[in-house]
């Protein structure tokens, strides 16, 4: 017994001694994964942060050129000419001597009042204007007569001068007779209501039988002349005032005189629908005060309308040319950033390899561009893809230089969106 007693004692030593072993194994492979002096965790300390990685981009590079300032305004369709038809003297309408919605010539007779009383006027006319020159004829004579005799004192000077009197009278009655029967005849003719001018006629507001007076309220017809036509456009006070003071202060030059038909300014034409109308018009004048009530400023223009495609009332939008920018830069919308406060930016591809923000100062969209006239330097390459993931001094690698665009950019627009 007491041999297996000390076999036991020697067995246990021997097991304890063996797993302190084997802790203090693990122990040191943990210090060497963790927290230990490991070779590849003190390459990693001595490597630093990693490099960042360069964005890839598209860039279209910029040179000045000078550009058309295009205004598109909203406008509507009114006619040339409109005659509002109205009778000049009382009567029933006893025809009507047109078709509605035809061409109509100046002094076409378009209606026809019942003229048997006016006919009778002026044969009344007649018959006063015969009696008083039978009148003004006998006192003529009998002035001649007394005449003779107040030579040979035959009659008293006053009988003389009161023959001489009554012939007077007598011619002076002649006159109104003369004036009346012109009246007469006059009335006669406005018996038939004629159309002032050349034009397009609408519908009639009587019909045979209608009671008209003279120079009533209620027009008869209208009759509008459609070709050429006008087409007014309505500007803010504020858009015409920068417009001035960019043309005073140089920014625009103008493509002639400011003001007058001198100028010739053409304009294009564009429906509500959005097809454009093929014939060009001409600018001819803007409306010398503005409106109080809305704070806008009519500009008209005048428009060939051959075919009558354009009808009064129509809402239209008409873009003219107010000069050329020089010297100015046309950059993609899309291009372009907003700083929290509204400012516009751009990133510029640097010679560096590094994007690098350019503030903007922009002056008005042309088409799908904005005109930049400060903030860049030609042979700027503008970033206008990929520039979302690009920051101030970040590098980045351009993929594409977009000359194509460049030239299309820097031809003057025709067409702009309104401001």
């Amino acid at each position: 017994m007491p041999q297996f007693r000390k076999f036991s004692s020697q067995t246990l030593r021997k097991g304890f001694g063996a797993a302190a072993g084997a802790t203090l194994l693990i122990i040191a492979a943990c210090g060497n994964g963790e927290g230990g002096n490991a070779p590849g965790q003190q390459a990693s300390e001595n490597a630093g942060p990693p490099q960042q990685m360069a964005v890839r981009v598209e860039v279209m590079p910029v040179q000045p050129s000078s550009i058309g300032s295009v205004r598109t305004l909203p406008g509507r369709a009114t006619p040339y000419a409109e005659a509002e038809i109205r009778p000049q003297v009382s009567g029933l309408i006893e025809s009507r001597l047109f078709t509605e919605g035809e061409v109509v010539t100046e002094d076409q007779a378009l209606y026809q009042i019942d003229a048997d009383e006016y006919y009778a006027a002026v044969q009344s006319a007649e018959a006063s204007l015969a009696r008083a020159q039978a009148t003004a004829a006998a006192a003529t004579e009998t002035a001649r007569r007394f005449e003779r005799l107040a030579d040979i004192n035959a009659v008293s000077q006053q009988s003389y001068d009161e023959a001489v009197a009554a012939q007077k009278q007598a011619e002076a009655d002649v006159g109104i007779q003369r004036a009346a029967l012109q009246r007469a005849r006059i009335d006669l003719a406005r018996t038939k209501v004629r159309s002032p001018i050349t034009g397009r006629i609408g519908r009639s507001a009587v019909t045979e039988g209608a009671l008209v007076t003279a120079n009533q309220a209620t027009t008869l017809a209208r009759v509008l002349q459609l070709d050429p036509i006008y087409v007014d456009m309505t500007a803010s006070s504020a858009q015409v005032l920068r417009w001035k003071r960019d043309v005073s202060e140089g920014k625009i030059e103008t493509l002639g005189p400011t003001s007058g038909r001198s100028a010739a300014v053409p304009v294009t034409l564009e429906f509500e629908n959005g097809d454009e109308y093929p014939l060009s018009g001409q600018l001819e004048f803007s409306e010398v005060s503005v409106d109080q009530e809305a704070g806008t400023v009519i500009v008209r223009a005048q428009f060939p309308n051959p075919d009558n495609l354009i009808l009064p009332g129509m809402f239209l939008k008409a873009s003219f040319a107010a000069g050329t920018y020089n010297n100015v830069y046309a950059i993609p919308q899309r291009a372009v950033q907003r700083t929290p406060q509204g400012d516009g930016y751009v990133f510029v591809a640097g010679d560096d390899g590094t994007a690098i923000q350019k503030p903007l100062t922009i002056q008005e969209a042309n088409g799908s561009n904005w005109i930049v006239t400060d903030g860049l330097s030609p042979g700027d390459r503008v970033i206008v893809s990929g520039f979302q993931n690009v920051r101030n001094g970040a590098p980045v690698e351009v993929i594409a230089s977009r000359q194509e665009e460049m030239a299309a950019v820097a031809s003057p627009a025709t067409v702009a969106q309104p401001e």
